[in-house]
């Protein structure tokens, strides 16, 4: 069991309750997965039958859990400063230095992950998810009744960010989650051995090696033959970035082997 998990949100409903003077109240400790009772005191609150104190400081734009005896930002800082953000819809988001790693502007990233995924069709397939990042794909996949899904994250902040998000799937029961670099690891992957792929990489500028010629090669190589691949480009603003890279894109995927077009926010992909 993940939690309790706080939000600025929900603790300020703690407290608006022990204010009021309410004994119980009924909130969200995992991020809107669920709904629970919990009493409340002036000085503290119960549930589950522990004590957990009121905040001195609760930090929009952050999430909180139980480690140590004390609530800890679910944030790390080994290379990068990596955190778990909070969003009005619930399923949260990361960020990598500052910079969102999933859309959240005008639909939830639980909701979007389900659209990008329907694209490729998961059910009965063996599916790639090259950046797993926090599951989402990879969660929609295995809703979608998908074979088996082979997910890679090289990051080990965020695995760890996975573990304490009860939106993320765990491994196992159809999900392989391996830590490693995906642009490294491909090449041990059989030719044709995955029926679809999500792609799912951070913007080009960080990870530039997983917009190139010679990954995309690979990606054609172990996809089978009619295959789809969703790949997720975003839309940087062409007069301020320079470049149109889902068009940059979608033409690298046509020489490596793929009928490739525009798609919302990315290129959907067939291998001839």
């Amino acid at each position: 069991m993940i939690g309790p998990l706080l939000t600025q949100a929900v603790h300020e409903t703690l407290r608006a309750g022990a204010r009021s003077g309410s004994r119980t109240l009924e909130c969200s400790l995992d991020l809107e997965r669920s709904r629970t009772t919990v009493g409340v005191e002036a000085a503290e609150w119960i549930w589950q039958g522990q004590r957990f104190p009121y905040l001195e400081t609760c930090k929009d734009r952050t999430i909180y859990h139980w480690v140590g005896g004390a609530f800890q930002p679910v944030a790390r800082f080994t290379t990068s400063l990596i955190k778990l953000v909070p969003t009005k819809w619930g399923p949260p988001t990361f960020e990598i230095d500052g910079i969102k790693m999933l859309p959240t502007a005008r639909v939830s990233p639980y909701a979007d992950a389900e659209r990008k995924v329907g694209l490729i069709e998961p059910r009965g397939k063996v599916i790639l998810d090259t950046c797993g990042g926090l599951g989402y794909f990879a969660a929609w996949c295995l809703r979608g009744g998908a074979k088996q899904v082979l997910s890679y994250e090289k990051n080990a902040d965020v695995i760890w960010l996975r573990s304490l998000n009860p939106w993320s799937p765990a491994a196992g029961d159809g999900l392989t989650l391996a830590e490693g670099d995906v642009a490294e690891q491909i090449v041990a992957l059989p030719g044709g051995s995955v029926d679809a792929i999500l792609h799912d990489p951070p913007r080009f500028g960080i990870a530039g090696e997983l917009y190139s010629q010679v990954f995309y090669d690979q990606l054609a190589r172990v996809l089978r033959r009619k295959g789809k691949l969703f790949h997720y480009t975003g839309a940087p603003n062409k007069l301020t970035s320079g470049r149109d890279v889902p068009n940059e894109v979608a033409k690298r995927l046509r020489h490596a082997g793929f009928v490739a077009e525009v798609n919302g926010d990315g290129v959907l992909a067939i291998k001839k």
